[in-house]
C-alpha cells in the first residue's frame, strides 16, 4: 500500500523532486472513479487532491493512518474540515499559488467588459464594417472597484486596480480597519460595508468562500441595488451568485456585463449551460481564473513541499 495517494493531475517534476523516496500511488483518473479511492487509503499517510475529489468523512475513515491532506489549490469546500479536525488530520492549501493569476484574470475581464465588443471586433473589421461608434466603451480610470472579500487574491487585484487609477473599496468583516493590508504602495483601499459597496461600485469582484452564509449572496435584490450598467466578476466559487437572477439582470440591462469563472454545477454540461446561451455581455470560463503555467507550477511545488515537510517533520 502507498504512503501518498494522489487522485488528480499533478506535475511529475514536483513529485519526482520533492516527494522522492515516498511510496506514491498517482492516478489522475481517480477523481472520476471515487469508489476506487477508499481501498487505496489503508496505509496512506497523505492524500493529495485538487478541487473535484470529495474528501468526505467516509473517505477519511478509509484511511486510518492519514496525517495530512495536500490541496492543489486554495479552496477547501471539497474537504470535510470538521472531520479532519476531529481526526487530527492537517489540511494544507497551496496558499499563495494563484494570487497573481486571479488578479490578472479580474483585470482582463474588466478591460474586456468595459470596452464592450472592441476585443471581438476582428470579424466585423475584416468584413469591412467600421463600427467605431458602436464599439465605444469606457475607461477603468476613475471607476470604483468593489471587492467582496479582502484576502490575498483581492489584495493583489486591488494593487493592480489602483495602478489603473481606480477607486477601490472592499468589504471583509474579518480584516480589521488597522490592518496594513488596506494601504498599498500606490494607494489606499477603503474599508466599506456591504450594502454601500454594492450600491456604489462600477465593478464588483467576488473573493470569498462558498458557505451557507454566502449562498446566493448576490441575488435579485443585490442586482436591483447595483448601479445600472455595473459589472460583476466571479472568480471565487459557484453558488455565491444566483445564476438565474444574473441572467435576468443582464438581459434587462440592469447589469452591464459579467464574467463567470465558477458555477453551481461544475463542469457545465450542455444542459446546465443552456440558460447562459445568447445572454448579452457575458464572459464564461471553465474555472481557470487561477490557472496559468506559472500558478500551476507553484501549486504543485507548494503542495509537494507541504506534504514532504509534514511527513518528514523537516
Amino acid at each position: 500500500m502507498s504512503t501518498i495517494v494522489i487522485t488528480e493531475i499533478m506535475g511529475q517534476d514536483a513529485i519526482d523532486e520533492l516527494l522522492a523516496g515516498f511510496d506514491i500511488h498517482y492516478d489522475k483518473t481517480l477523481v472520476d472513479h471515487p469508489d476506487r479511492i477508499p481501498p487505496l487509503l489503508g496505509d496512506a499517510r497523505a492524500l493529495i487532491v485538487r478541487n473535484r475529489t470529495q474528501v468526505t468523512k467516509a473517505v477519511l475513515e478509509a484511511g486510518p493512518k492519514l496525517e495530512c491532506i495536500g490541496r492543489l489549490g486554495v479552496g477547501l469546500d471539497n474537504i470535510d474540515l470538521d472531520a479532519c479536525k476531529t481526526r487530527g488530520i492537517t489540511v494544507y492549501p497551496a496558499t499563495g499559488c494563484n494570487e497573481v493569476s486571479v488578479a490578472e484574470y479580474v483585470m482582463g475581464a474588466m478591460l474586456v467588459l468595459m470596452r464592450k465588443g472592441v476585443y471581438s471586433a476582428n470579424d466585423s473589421t475584416l468584413a469591412g464594417k467600421w463600427l467605431r461608434n458602436e464599439l465605444m466603451g469606457t475607461e477603468l480610470a476613475g471607476k470604483q472597484l468593489g471587492l467582496i472579500g479582502y484576502g490575498n487574491n483581492a489584495r493583489r487585484t486591488a494593487a493592480r486596480a489602483l495602478a489603473f487609477d481606480m477607486n477601490v473599496v472592499a468589504y471583509d468583516p474579518l480584516v480589521p480597519a488597522n490592518d496594513p493590508a488596506w494601504t498599498h504602495r500606490i494607494g489606499v483601499v477603503t474599508k466599506a460595508d456591504l450594502d454601500p459597496l454594492i450600491a456604489t461600485s462600477d465593478v464588483i469582484s467576488l473573493h470569498l468562500p462558498f458557505m451557507p452564509q454566502t449562498r446566493n449572496l448576490i441575488d435579485a435584490k443585490a442586482f436591483a441595488r447595483m448601479k445600472r450598467g455595473a459589472i460583476l466578476i466571479n472568480p471565487a466559487r459557484g453558488g455565491i451568485v444566483d445564476e438565474p437572477a444574473l441572467v435576468e439582470a443582464l438581459k434587462s440591462g440592469q447589469l452591464g456585463g459579467a464574467a463567470l469563472d465558477v458555477f453551481v454545477d461544475e463542469p457545465l454540461s450542455a444542459e446546465t449551460a443552456a440558460p447562459f446561451r445568447d445572454v448579452p455581455n457575458l464572459l464564461l470560463s471553465p474555472h481557470v481564473a487561477g490557472v496559468t503555467f506559472e500558478s500551476n507550477d507553484r501549486t504543485n511545488r507548494i503542495t509537494a513541499e507541504n506534504v514532504r515537510r509534514h511527513l518528514t517533520k523537516v
